[in-house]
């Protein structure tokens, strides 16, 4: 069943602003986007009325989900600053999905600070990030394998695509159907080689373009992390997207990360953005659990000889300079390559092949470094 624009208009007609007047007549929404059941769109606020509008746009998200056939609802509360003002944005309660985060300019895990707002999320013992400071280095790859490389060490685990604007997982995964609700209109992740993934690529076409703002993106990540049900995990291993912006931001004041790994090609240009990725991670007061060299080296599959491509142990001797541990070398291999295109991901395609093999030695590291947390949980 198609949902338009009218209808949502309609919906939200019935939900009152803090003006006094219904939500379509306060002019703060964005264009409406309503595709195949799924509908997003922004109420956009000044900071200063934020903490009042916060419940109008849970109203407003529980309007769009009662209209019938309405698969998702994706409703951002965007509050930002006019020029003169002097008070700074308050900030999002921790427990209201879609409410963008602001960023504090006070020390970390001051009372006042984002990062005091956050939670855990229930049945999951800790949450890693798997991050890169620059696009094209195989991180939504190498996520994946990990993921499956702490299933087979007999983890129960979960694998959240965080990046919007560019998501993997479901070409690398195969899936192609959309996630369905429960009773209590969470999503009910997608199971597939005993893994439970989510990705804003279920909701949405592969070709559509996410034109969105800061505080979308911030919305969505917080909805995927909240709003779906997880279960019980011992890890949440989310592949974020690639830089040091919004997204990797929300994660870190949503969830108390247990750590992060980072993927890095040996080449100099990788490893300076790699840098700024670990020196973030470190300045929001999450631990890095190491860092991957992938394409470390190309062996050919006929003579046997291997070429440094993109040079050969930069990640090895950063991680070494920087302090941080060195989790393992990921070759440029065609099968690796064959298998992520054909959603058919190596680890569990080629389970006895010796690249499985050295993603999860990469797994076992980063298991010793959280078997604290896992076992607390």
């Amino acid at each position: 069943m198609s949902v338009t624009q009218q209808q949502v208009l309609d919906a939200l007609a019935g939900v009152a602003s803090p003006r006094g007047v219904a939500l379509t007549r306060a002019d703060v929404l964005s264009p409406i986007a309503a595709t195949d059941g799924k509908v997003f769109f922004s109420i956009n606020v000044d900071a200063a009325e934020a903490r009042a509008w916060e419940s109008v746009r849970a109203q407003a998200e529980a309007a769009v989900r009662a209209i019938p056939g309405v698969t998702a609802a994706m409703i951002a509360l965007t509050a930002e600053r006019k020029a003169g003002s002097g008070s700074p944005p308050p900030h999002r309660h921790a427990h209201a999905p879609g409410v963008a985060p602001v960023a504090s300019h006070k020390p970390p895990q001051s009372p006042a600070s984002p990062m005091a707002k956050q939670a855990e999320i229930p049945g999951i013992s800790a949450v890693i990030a798997v991050a890169s400071g620059k696009g094209g280095v195989g991180k939504s790859t190498t996520a994946l394998n990990l993921a499956l490389g702490l299933r087979d060490l007999g983890l129960r685990v979960g694998l959240l695509d965080a990046d919007i604007y560019g998501p993997s997982v479901p070409r690398l995964t195969g899936i192609r159907e959309k996630p369905q609700l429960n009773d209590d209109r969470k999503m009910i992740p997608i199971r597939r080689f005993g893994l439970a993934i989510m990705s804003i690529g279920f909701l949405v076409e592969e070709d559509t373009a996410m034109i969105w703002r800061g505080p979308m993106v911030m919305s969505a990540i917080t909805q995927m992390l909240r709003d779906v049900e997880w279960g019980t995990l011992d890890i949440l291993v989310v592949d974020m997207p690639p830089g040091t912006g919004d997204a990797q931001l929300t994660l870190a004041q949503n969830v108390p990360l247990k750590g992060a790994v980072i993927i890095s090609t040996p080449q100099d240009l990788s490893l300076i953005d790699a840098r700024r990725g670990l020196a973030m991670f470190r300045k929001v007061n999450v631990p890095v659990l190491g860092i991957v060299e992938n394409m470390s080296y190309f062996q050919c599959p006929h003579c046997g000889t291997k070429s440094d491509i993109f040079g050969h142990g930069g990640a090895r001797h950063e991680a070494e300079k920087l302090g941080v541990p060195f989790l393992g070398e990921i070759p440029l291999h065609m099968s690796i390559r064959v298998t992520s295109d054909s959603g058919t991901p190596v680890v569990d395609s080629e389970p006895d092949g010796v690249y499985a093999a050295i993603y999860r030695a990469i797994g076992e590291k980063v298991r010793d470094q959280l078997q604290g947390a896992i076992a607390a949980a």
